[in-house]
């Protein structure tokens, strides 16, 4: 009978942290703001889903050059709703698709660089010692450098890729991840429901990956929407440097870099990839704003 009481001893504190999960889902609905800001990331998400179907244009096609927003085009009658670059490609076309990539490797190196970040900063903090020691040193020595520096370190030494600019958000956010993670797992690994865990002669990654990192998910949650606007506005960013995804598929930072020269007499072909970027920064902010409140309801 004691074994058995022992062994039910995790199974209630395990329903209680998935009901408070749905719980702060549910109080979203309660933070107007988050809510505004999660309509925001739906809506750029469904456009990036959707893309074939509500892009007038193929994205890459040269129809007609410096057309200003609300053109028409003679052959098809379609109208150019924000305008057509130097080159003749509609802009609401591309900034659609745009969207997918921003959406597709955003979300990708901001959860490996949370995966990454996550593994040292249980171990740091949980094991400390030497394990601390070391993983701090690293991480101090990474958050030493200019983040931009080291993005354009990796890309321009190993080429402009999907796979080198997710590798090189890894290596720079990490760190940082792991410094939020470690103070957290500091905090946490004193608690009751840790002792008991120990007690019970769980093993450290149990203790470190169902009793710790549940708990510490509030915090981490509204950094990693946070984080993700500052990842998107990185790729943005290294677009408009010329380090970003490669052409012709469309990339928001590299349709301002295409056209900044002409910005003076065609600001649409800039202005809407900037206002793309910013809304969905925006939603992001918003929505981690949103999840922030929650976090401290819960």
């Amino acid at each position: 009978m004691v074994a058995s009481t022992e062994a039910a001893v995790p199974l209630p504190r395990r329903q209680s942290a998935l009901a408070r999960f749905l719980k702060s889902v549910a109080l979203l609905r309660e933070s107007p703001v988050g809510m505004v800001g999660a309509g925001i990331v739906i809506a750029w998400a469904l456009a990036a889903i959707l893309a074939p179907l509500i892009s007038p244009f193929d994205p890459n096609s040269t129809i007609l050059p410096f057309q200003k927003p609300g053109a028409i085009d003679p052959t098809t009658g379609k109208v150019f709703w924000l305008g057509t670059d130097k080159i003749g490609r509609d802009i609401l076309s591309r900034i659609i698709y745009g969207g997918r990539r921003v959406l597709i490797y955003g979300p990708i190196a901001t959860a490996c660089a949370y995966a990454v970040g996550i593994v040292m900063g249980l171990a740091a903090g949980y094991f400390r010692g030497w394990w601390d020691s070391i993983l701090s040193r690293v991480s101090d020595i990474v958050l030493s450098f200019p983040i931009f520096v080291l993005y354009v370190i990796v890309i321009s030494t190993f080429g402009a890729s999907g796979l080198n600019i997710v590798l090189a958000i890894i290596f720079a956010s990490a760190p940082g991840i792991m410094r939020i993670v470690r103070g957290l797992t500091l905090d946490l690994r004193n608690r009751d429901y840790v002792a008991a865990a120990q007690t019970r002669g769980e093993s450290p990654l149990y203790i470190m990956f169902v009793e710790i990192l549940p708990n510490a998910r509030g915090p981490l949650i509204v950094d990693a929407c946070l984080r993700l606007g500052y990842v998107t506005i990185t790729i943005g960013t290294l677009g408009f440097l010329g380090l970003g995804l490669p052409p012709p598929d469309p990339d928001w930072g590299g349709m301002v870099n295409e056209n900044r020269a002409l910005a003076p007499a065609f600001p649409h072909m800039i202005v809407y990839p900037c206002l793309a970027i910013s809304s969905l920064v925006l939603g992001l902010n918003l929505l981690a704003d949103g999840l922030r409140e929650i976090s401290i309801r819960d």
